[in-house]
């Protein structure tokens, strides 16, 4: 898994998220997640750091989406359960399932591709296919983001607790989010400066098309897995457009 190109892992994980989004069945992102995900997770050996990873952002998330839509998901029948002024609403726990699961199955495939992908080798396999320098920067940011904040957000704790701050238990916790988001947006502002300017003295924007120290392997068995990756995923979208599975 570890050897593949990044180009397969990177397809594999769009498909599994537009395949998880075109079908409108309740149950399909999560049956995707545990027949396509699991089982790339655990063949690559990352499941230790894959598990408390996922957990640490989809479980916040969807709680987030169940407190949304179950209490005010338009055009509803049902109420499940009354808190106060606010209604449970049926529908809306169900459609928060739905999305929750596809955020589960989306989070899944593109956090397995950071587990077993080096950054630079995603932008060197993307570059050498061709693409714009700017759209391989905009795909490798994105996914960068979550792991950069996490480690740097980490650090900004470590120095809190060296100096004595309390940080242990859920109250310390809440308690250090304050003093730590400050350093942790501008630490996050300074670096954009420093990456524009280390990319431009790397000439980020030449019109050149630039060589290569290492080749990133590919095979002709990976070229024709993307391909049939691709026609799954564009199968799914026109299942969804014809109205199929519903």
């Amino acid at each position: 898994m570890h050897r593949l190109n990044p180009l397969t892992k990177l397809t594999f994980a769009v498909t599994v998220t537009v395949s998880a989004f075109a079908l409108t069945m309740t149950w399909w992102p999560l049956l995707l997640f545990c027949a396509t995900v699991l089982p790339m997770v655990m063949i690559s050996g990352t499941l230790r750091k894959f598990v408390p990873m996922l957990l640490a952002l989809w479980v916040p998330v969807a709680l987030t989406v169940y407190l949304i839509q179950g209490f005010f998901y338009p055009d509803t029948h049902r109420v499940v359960a009354e808190i106060g002024p606010l209604e449970l609403k049926y529908e809306g726990l169900v459609f928060a399932t739905q999305t929750a699961l596809r955020l589960l199955a989306l989070m899944g495939g593109f956090f397995l591709l950071l587990l077993t992908t080096q950054p630079g080798a995603l932008m060197s396999a993307m570059t050498q296919r061709g693409m714009s320098p700017k759209t391989v920067y905009v795909v490798s940011a994105a996914l960068q983001i979550a792991p950069a904040l996490t480690t740097r957000a980490q650090g900004i704790m470590h120095a809190q607790q060296a100096r004595g701050l309390p940080v242990t238990g859920l109250r310390g916790r809440v308690r250090a989010l304050v003093p730590m988001a400050g350093p942790l947006i501008l630490g996050a502002l300074t670096e954009v400066g420093d990456r524009a300017v280390a990319m431009e003295t790397r000439g980020f924007g030449t019109t050149r098309r630039p060589t290569y120290l290492t080749e990133v392997p590919d095979t002709a068995a990976q070229r024709g897995a993307r391909t049939v990756m691709g026609l799954c995923a564009l199968t799914a979208v026109v299942t969804n457009v014809l109205g199929v599975l519903r």
